[in-house]
Formats: structure tokens, sequence, C-alpha cells
């Protein structure tokens, strides 16, 4: 039997009741029709997609794969949602030595 921390179990459950929470409103508008303006419609695959980030980490932490600790944190907490120590390229390393252009773009 597998044994599963009461905080990682009750933080789990939360993010993906939250997760569904949002995924049924966007299957409304989506697949119903409902119907919404662009400011909400946007504020909804908002709210979806963050809800779906914090459900992955949750899953992640709930199998051991997650973040240092397990614990569930925004974007800026260890560089990001399941990926610890994972940091921004800063416009230096972005630029190399290609006199400042950013990557993929000629100098």
């Amino acid at each position: 039997m597998v044994r599963v921390d009461a905080e990682r179990e009750r933080e789990y459950r939360e993010a993906w009741e939250a997760w569904q929470k949002q995924l049924g409103r966007l299957h409304e508008v989506f697949l119903e029709g409902d119907s919404i303006g662009p400011p909400q419609l946007k504020g909804l695959l908002n709210r979806e997609a963050r809800a779906k980030e914090r459900y992955d980490a949750a899953r992640a932490a709930l199998l051991g794969v997650g973040p240092a600790g397990g614990r569930i944190g925004g974007p800026s907490e260890s560089g990001g949602i399941g990926r610890p120590g994972a940091a921004a390229i800063d416009s230096e390393g972005a630029a190399g030595a290609s006199g400042g252009a950013a990557l993929g773009q000629q100098p």
C-alpha cells in the first residue's frame, strides 16, 4: 500500500478540484456555446492555466517528483512550478556573443 503525506494529499485534492472548476467553466464556453466577452475569456483562460499548473505541481509532489520539499508555490518559488532551481536566462546570457540579439534573431 502506498502511503501519502496528509498535507500533500490535501494540496493535491484542492488543486484538482480548483482545476476541474475552471476546466468546467472553460467547457461551458467552448463546448456548450456560453458567450463571454474577450476580457472575461482572457481571464478564464489565465485562471484555467494557473489552476492546471498548480494541479501539475501538486501531482508531482504527491508522486515525489515535484519541487524540493514537496511544497506547492507560485512561479517565483524555486524558479517555477515543478522546476526546482530553474532560472530565467538573463539578458547577457541570452544575447551571448551576438551583440545583444535575442535568441533566434539575427544580430
